[in-house]
């Protein structure tokens, strides 16, 4: 057996090991059956920095049967953006960060991958030169996987990629409940003529009808604009704003709760540009704005948010060619981690 064979085989047993230790700290015991949840690579057997950089370690969709509760999917897309590009290789960026994850989450008291099953799906590839063809590509994988039963957490790739899930994602639920993390508005009209940028998906989802406009927030806007004309335009749609400095002055738990009230009982998706950040958390984005949210204080709002009905989320704008010793990847991959949990903790709720 050659060096890497054994690697392969130690790889595997370590991903049977991880399933157990993972539904072991969720209390299950011993004598779970035999269709549990299969979790991450076990880190005791394998070292984090080796085999591959799947989302938290955690198998791939084909190695559970093609399906999942949550798939995790990344969308390598950057054609969008304004200012720097970069983004297409975020996914990939968040799942190397993401080997650091472990099973339990304490800040939850839940063991995620053990409640449900939680699986990297891969990549959607979309055309890098036609952007409405990018956009048709991610719905139509979109509307496979949410066809499954699954939710998803995509990782882009830049903010373009928001429509077509909401697209796929309205299909299911009808239209959602949204809630936008982000130093920018991202309802602007057109840029250069183009309908579809990573400035301009929400505008698109409301004038489609896949929102429900009397549940829409933005968390983390601040910085210059064009106009007053942006706040207007933006008022007129329905969405309520939080800055980045009520944030600061109101605190995460008066901030949670009034989003908690805003959104309701209705079907919840979450979209997260990781610019809403300060650029001292996360320097690796390709529109970065001072003055924006800690790492603690994201973290800390999404938890707050654990009741809601989370029904898939994406974490966007990740672009690790800015980025420094992975601020802004780890940042990420703890943030994917929590809606991750959201999700899992609601799906084994459901199945009582």
């Amino acid at each position: 057996m050659t060096p890497a064979d054994r690697s392969h085989q130690d790889e595997a047993r370590g991903r049977d090991a991880g399933a157990g230790a993972g539904a072991r700290t969720a209390g299950d015991g011993a004598g779970e059956p035999a269709g549990r949840p299969r979790g991450p690579v076990d880190s005791s057997r394998v070292p984090r920095y080796a085999g591959p950089a799947t989302f938290a370690r955690l198998p791939r969709i084909d190695e559970v049967g093609g399906t999942a509760d949550v798939a995790v999917v990344g969308v390598p897309f950057d054609s969008g953006v304004s200012y720097r590009p970069g983004a297409r290789f975020g996914g990939n960026a968040i799942r190397e960060a993401s080997r650091l994850l472990r099973p339990y989450n304490p800040a939850q008291d839940a063991s995620p991958f053990a409640l449900a099953q939680v699986a990297d799906a891969g990549d959607i590839a979309a055309n890098p030169f036609n952007i409405n063809e990018a956009v048709e590509t991610v719905e139509a994988a979109a509307d496979g996987i949410l066809a499954t039963g699954a939710r998803m957490m995509t990782l882009g790739g830049d903010h373009t990629i928001a429509l077509p899930l909401l697209r796929a994602v309205a299909r299911r639920h009808g239209p959602v409940a949204l809630l936008h993390f982000d130093a920018h508005l991202d309802t602007w009209d057109t840029y250069f003529g183009a309908e579809y940028t990573h400035g301009t998906p929400f505008r698109r989802a409301v004038e489609e009808g896949v929102l429900d406009t009397s549940a829409l927030s933005h968390v983390g806007i601040r910085g210059p604009l064009y106009g007053r004309k942006d706040l207007d335009d933006d008022e007129k749609m329905g969405f309520g704003i939080v800055t980045s400095a009520d944030v600061m002055r109101r605190g995460v738990d008066e901030v949670a709760q009034q989003l908690r009230e805003r959104i309701g009982d209705r079907p919840l998706y979450i979209s997260i540009d990781i610019d809403v950040l300060d650029p001292a958390h996360a320097p690796g984005t390709g529109t970065p704005e001072a003055g924006g949210l800690t790492s603690r204080e994201l973290l800390e709002i999404l938890r707050g948010l654990a009741d809601c009905r989370l029904v898939s989320a994406d974490l966007v704008e990740v672009a690790p060619a800015y980025d420094h010793a992975e601020i802004t990847s780890v940042a990420a991959s703890h943030t994917a981690y929590e809606l991750t949990t959201i999700m899992a903790r609601q799906i084994a709720a459901a199945r009582g």
